[in-house]
């Protein structure tokens, strides 16, 4: 795959500089090797590029919604003829492991797949009306342009869970990725739906800087909804503004997700499903386990169990097919998590294993006997760092589980699975698994978090309706009468 040739501007269908005098340069976090670099977009781009989305759509409206259908497909089909090429670039520039971009190469044509049903879906109703002789008609409209913001852990991913289901509701999409991963976040797409046959300009890239365009990206008067999917301090800054400007905010957040360990669980089972759940791609998910609650009668031979688990994973150069655990994304989140290691000591927690930091390596760290006003188990720890917490009893679990501003995944194991269902229904979250990891995402099931973790549900129905409007048009088949 040409790096090159994506290190590039998408605008109304052609591939161009930003015309901004500022480059960025797209950085391999493993060995600071360039991949490559970008004239960064200015507001003028901003600007052309909604303009692009929106003239577009008009002529997106006009296909037929089975060749609409074929064209999300075929978009399945250039993935899977590049799939080597797209690993490849999941691992230089984000720092994936192999076996984390088979999961996000996985989870993508999944979700463009759903994404390809949605023309045949946009189905109204027909309603009775108080008067008569009057119909009334709802009809399932596309919003019109779609500003989408994705960020940097599972780009490819995140930034087509509300590129393909826009499309395929018929609106026009602008694509801002995160600055670390433009390619795997933004032009890799662009040139997927470019190969698939779009209409030129129904998809815009632009990749660029919020000290290049401010808030121009957010306030544009063409887009109707924002699609954030990040961190919950920028997310809310985004959400307001949005609704400042009249524009649907769609927000994705952060999580500090609650994995909780009933003494009745499997523990060698636990301990697979939890390790999983904290340190796939180094801990960079929103969903992942950032606090395993462990019931006390078990706390000692878990944390024996989890230690061994953890201390054996290999850590090193994610091109490696035995590698678990790359580079953090870059240096700030690596520093991020030292300060907030150390915090976590200071304020009471033992670190049962501590991994060295260098750069952007870090290392396994377990962090026990910390309690739930610790820093540790209050922030997002977004990287290969985790807490447990002992408790008692299923109450003080729950009670734990919900001291939190977040709201967005979880896990419960216990033998026995009702028991497991009662207590994940007290727990605040958007979504919670039984006997299962906390990393969880399926193309038609509602996808969303509660509380600081975000606003909408995506995926299957749910996606459809958050991209869509309902316009309703009355028909007076008579004529009405009217008191003056």
């Amino acid at each position: 795959m040409n790096y090159i040739e994506l290190g590039k501007q998408f605008i109304g269908g052609d591939w161009r500089e930003g015309s901004s005098e500022k480059v960025l340069h797209d950085i391999n976090p493993y060995n600071d090797e360039i991949i490559t670099t970008f004239q960064i977009a200015s507001v003028n781009d901003i600007d052309e590029a909604y303009k692009s989305a929106h003239k577009a759509k008009l002529e997106w409206d006009k296909v037929n919604p089975y060749k609409k259908r074929d064209i999300l497909e075929k978009a399945v089909t250039y993935i899977e003829a590049n799939e080597d090429e797209i690993t490849s670039l999941i691992i230089q520039e984000l720092g994936g492991t192999r076996m984390k971009a088979a999961f996000e190469i996985g989870l993508v044509k999944n979700m463009i797949k759903e994404a390809a049903t949605f023309p045949l879906r946009m189905e109204g109703k027909i309603l009775p009306s108080t008067e008569d002789g009057k119909e009334n008609r709802l009809y399932r409209i596309p919003a019109g342009v779609v500003g989408v913001i994705s960020p940097f852990n599972f780009p490819f991913f995140l930034s087509m869970k509300s590129v393909a289901p826009a499309l395929g509701a018929g609106n026009g999409v602008v694509l801002k990725p995160h600055e670390d991963t433009p390619i795997t976040g933004g032009t890799l797409i662009g040139k997927i739906f470019e190969e698939a046959g779009i209409p030129k300009g129904l998809l815009n890239v632009v990749v660029t800087d919020i000290k290049e365009i401010g808030d121009a990206f957010v306030e544009h008067p063409i887009p109707r909804i924002i699609s954030f999917t990040g961190s919950t301090q920028v997310g809310s800054y985004i959400g307001q503004l949005a609704v400042k400007n009249y524009k649907k905010p769609l927000l994705e957040l952060g999580g500090n997700s609650a994995f909780i360990i009933l003494e009745d669980a499997d523990l060698d089972y636990a301990v697979q499903a939890a390790t999983f759940s904290r340190f796939t791609h180094q801990g960079q998910i929103c969903m992942c386990a950032n606090r395993i609650l462990v019931q006390k009668s078990i706390y000692e031979q878990f944390i024996s169990m989890f230690k061994e688990k953890v201390a054996a994973l290999k850590v090193g150069d994610p091109s490696d097919p035995e590698t678990v655990i790359g580079p953090v994304i870059n240096r700030r989140q690596a520093e991020t998590l030292e300060k907030l290691i150390a915090k976590g000591i200071e304020e009471g927690a033992v670190p049962l294993l501590q991994g060295k930091i260098s750069g952007r390596m870090v290392e396994p760290t377990i962090l026990i006997d910390v309690n739930p006003e610790m820093i540790v188990a209050q922030d997002e720890l977004f990287g290969p760092v985790v807490s447990i917490i002992p408790f008692e009893t299923e109450e003080e679990a729950i009670d734990i589980a919900n001291d939190t501003r977040f709201g967005l995944s979880g896990a419960v194991h216990t033998s026995n699975l009702e028991r497991g269902v009662e207590l994940a229904k007290k727990v605040h979250t958007g979504m919670i698994h039984v006997n299962d990891i906390t990393i969880n995402d399926e193309p038609i099931i509602a996808f969303g978090g509660e509380k600081q973790s975000g606003l909408g549900r995506m995926n299957g129905a749910w996606s459809l309706d958050e991209f869509t409007t309902m316009k309703w048009i009355s028909v007076n088949y008579g004529q009405r009468k009217f008191p003056y």
